[in-house]
């Protein structure tokens, strides 16, 4: 029995070094490969059009009788069949054509529609994505086709929208018409998005607006003072550093705080009169938000519909394409490893944010 018991604790002993071996090697190796998943991801494209018509399928075989199915099914295929005989028709037609003659007389292509959505959080931080999906749009893209831009967001840091709203300027710069439909929201860095493109699409109770520029922070100073706690910031640069957040404030740091404030308000509203002078910038830019239905009374907005809706409407004059972009997760991020440098993040990020300023 003593035997028995030796080997049992010898085993355990021994087990509880080669899963601790094995926890060490797996971390080493998820750190390792974490960098290399970081630039892993694809563009995935979707027809929409495909979809919208196994809906009306699905629908019509549960809600009409079989046999006046067959005979709806029958007259889809004998006008199929014609349409692709027709397809080929003008294809050897156009073929035909003599190189020196002008596009105008080739028939016309069936216009495209791209379509992505942007999710906006406090850093903007699906720009990157966007980035590549219209990076890959502009690759193809004519002026006679349409890029949709589903956007969401309350606004965020100034820099991450300022470059966001810079991606969204790539397409209209190359003159393909952009469309931005807001479902929910898109205030303040959301609406600086928006007024990028040509057409702003809204639903009835989506807020818009909000454009001003806000920077908050808590002062511990005091708590500090009565325990006998001195905390010193050391700066080379009379503004380098205006408000702080365990410092004592000056008048003189704060004048200054709210003068950068202003400022940036200034380049807000600069930029949403270059891109949609049709609104009364100073009118609009006192930071208040507007439902749909309001806003377009300020001219925020141009049309007052559902994204779902306004997709629907083109699907039958146009091709629509759905790009969202899909990133692929490492080992690591799948297990749920990583929780430590997440919270040594959220520290690192608020001495970030304690001076930035938000749209």
């Amino acid at each position: 029995m003593e035997f028995i018991s030796e080997y049992g604790l010898f085993l355990a002993k021994s087990m509880t070094v080669i899963i601790t071996v094995g926890i060490i090697v797996f971390i080493i190796i998820a750190a390792s490969s974490k960098g290399d998943g970081e630039s892993a991801g694809k563009i995935d494209i979707k027809k929409v059009n495909d979809k919208f018509d196994d809906v009306v399928d699905l629908l019509n075989d549960a809600i009409i009788d079989e046999d006046v199915r067959q005979q709806q099914r029958k007259a889809e295929k004998k006008q199929l069949k014609k349409d692709q005989k027709e397809k080929k028709k003008q294809a050897k037609k156009t073929a035909s054509v003599k190189s020196s003659d002008t596009e105008e007389e080739k028939s016309p292509e069936k216009p495209r529609v791209f379509v992505t959505s942007f999710d906006g959080d406090v850093k903007a931080s699906e720009a990157e994505e966007l980035r590549e999906i219209i990076t890959g749009i502009l690759s193809v893209a004519k002026p006679t086709d349409e890029v949709v831009v589903k956007l969401e967001s309350p606004g965020g840091m100034v820099h991450s929208y300022g470059f966001a709203s810079s991606q969204l300027a790539r397409i209209t710069e190359k003159n393909i018409p952009l469309t931005i439909c807001v479902d929910k929201v898109a205030a303040s860095g959301g609406y600086m998005m928006a007024c990028v493109a040509d057409k702003i699409i809204s639903a009835p109770f989506a807020v818009i607006g909000s454009i001003g520029v806000v920077a908050q922070l808590p002062n511990f100073h005091k708590l500090l003072k009565k325990n006998d706690i001195d905390y010193e910031t050391l700066t080379a640069g009379e503004y380098k550093r205006t408000l702080t957040v365990f410092g004592e404030n000056t008048d003189k740091g704060r004048e200054k705080f709210v003068e950068d404030l202003e400022q940036t308000h200034t380049l807000f509203k600069d930029f949403i009169r270059e891109h949609r002078p049709i609104v009364d910038i100073e009118k609009v830019a006192t930071g208040e938000i507007w439902f749909g239905s309001q806003a377009i009374e300020q001219k925020l907005i141009d049309k007052i519909q559902t994204s779902d809706a306004y997709i629907y409407d083109l699907h039958k004059k146009a091709d629509i394409f759905e790009l969202s972009f899909v990133t692929k997760q490492t080992l690591a991020e799948k297990l749920g490893i990583g929780v430590e440098a997440s919270i040594t993040r959220v520290f690192n990020r608020f001495w970030q944010y304690s001076q930035t300023k938000f749209f």
